[in-house]
């Protein structure tokens, strides 16, 4: 994977163009003249290599708790049994992350972003340890607690370009971050499917250890984005609380309409991540290597936006307009999904589903456009606690309309929960339209 990385120029150029005296700061004398593409290799490492592991773990783990609960079973019975297990950990984990996502972003604002990414990395490789050897669904259940309480190296890693980079580059270096998963999705998948069609445990040793070698990479290399002259001066806890946390909204009113626009996207979003193992396995039979190949293809597509699109996009239309037009792409995606008679027209619908890798750049500049520097960590707090939220409402969502749908066709299409997603995509593509408006950026000292 250093390979393909390193095969593109943006990735090292875009986010070290503006502001290098913010590094500088934070790096010995002697470490400056590389220190600044250390950095940012680092924080594009650690997003493509998280993603590279979650890409291994996805094929596999609705089939490990399908084992777990499936036993004498018929197929949709089974399914709806591993539908609602999955639906408690991914609820469980979205409670971790929603009360320990805001605790995340202040401690980085405090004491820099460099210890939170590494305390996340770390959950991370213990969180699939406990998979890889789980006897029960009860240690797969722990193994959920621990990467929810420490799941915020992605939304860190944002905080950390936002420090890098000026207001006006940023769409692009989020772009460039969010190509990560593409690369992740790519590799990943496919691994994933290929060792689980061997061992449904192997992928998770494999993403252990990529963990693992994320952490060390982190621990030698990584160098501190925010100087201690510009960290908040102390810890305030009741920002940590998930709700006070979200007084950064009163504080910055010009945040609210996008928040309502990401939270209704982070819905649609939760979609695949929920049911996708199990939608195509019941309703087209692909096993864990189908299903990976799949995901390989969807990668492939997201890192072509990502790279080549995101960027001339930005440019031509603002942020604003790559944020709609990727709303609007992804309503149409997740509609076609839904309805799709056969794998085919499945497959067809992917070109369009990629074009909604247009929402995370476009929304995510326009955020941290409305935030001084010292905050950018606590912004990237809330956007965690709101991740997590949705990660509590969404499984409920999907995969109890999932188990509804799958024990009454033909009456209850099985793509419903899909075409809820594309309902939420569609709410959230008239809320950018009204809400989603360019200002000022705002004063780097306050």
């Amino acid at each position: 994977m250093a390979e393909i990385a390193a095969e593109q120029p943006p990735i090292t150029e875009a986010p070290v163009v503006a502001q290098p005296p913010m590094i500088d700061a934070a790096l010995p004398k002697a470490g400056r003249r590389g220190g600044r593409q250390a950095a940012v290799l680092f924080v594009y490492f650690s997003a493509l290599m998280d993603i590279f592991a979650l890409g291994i773990m996805i094929p596999v783990l609705p089939n490990l708790i399908k084992r777990f609960v499936g036993a004498g079973l018929s197929d949709a019975a089974a399914t709806a049994q591993a539908a609602h297990y999955a639906l408690l950990f991914a609820v469980t984990w979205g409670v971790m992350q929603f009360f320990c996502g805001p605790v995340m972003g202040m401690i980085s604002d405090r004491f820099g972003r460099r210890p939170v990414l590494l305390i996340s990395i770390f959950g991370l490789g213990v969180d699939y340890l406990f998979m890889a050897l789980a006897p029960t669904l009860a240690w797969l259940f722990v193994g959920r607690v621990i990467n929810g309480v420490t799941s915020a190296s992605f939304s860190t890693a944002n905080a950390y370009v936002a420090d890098v980079t000026a207001p006006q580059d940023r769409a692009k270096a989020f772009g460039l971050m969010g190509s990560a998963f593409g690369i992740g999705f790519i590799v990943g998948p496919a691994i994933g499917g290929t060792l689980g069609a061997i061992d449904l445990r192997l992928p998770f040793f494999v993403s252990a250890g990529l963990a693992l070698c994320n952490w060390l990479y982190g621990f030698f290399v990584l160098p501190e984005s925010l100087p201690k002259e510009r960290r908040s001066p102390a810890l305030n806890w009741k920002r940590a609380n998930p709700i006070t946390a979200f007084g950064l909204l009163l504080e910055r009113p010009t945040l609210v309409g996008l928040s309502l626009v990401m939270v209704l996207f982070q819905l649609a979003h939760n979609a695949f991540p929920s049911i996708f193992i199990l939608f195509v396995g019941h309703r087209w039979h692909w096993g864990p290597l189908i299903a990976g190949n799949m995901m390989m293809l969807t990668g492939v597509l997201s890192l072509i936006v990502q790279i080549f699109v995101v960027g001339r996009v930005v440019k031509a239309v603002g942020e604003r307009g790559a944020l709609l037009i990727g709303l609007g792409c992804a309503a149409a995606a997740f509609a076609v999904y839904g309805l799709a008679p056969n794998w085919i027209v499945f497959l067809c619908a992917s070109p369009l589903g990629a074009l909604g890798g247009l929402i995370g750049p476009g929304a995510q500049s326009l955020m941290s456009r409305r935030v001084p520097g010292n905050q950018q960590g606590r912004l990237q707090g809330v956007n965690s606690a709101f991740m997590g939220l949705c990660s509590i409402i969404g499984p409920v969502i999907y995969l109890s309309s999932l188990s509804f749908a799958v024990q009454r066709e033909p009456t209850i299409v099985p793509g419903l929960p899909i075409l809820i997603a594309a309902g939420f995509c569609l709410a959230a593509l008239i809320a950018a339209w009204f809400l989603a408006k360019p200002v000022a950026d705002a004063d780097p000292a306050h």
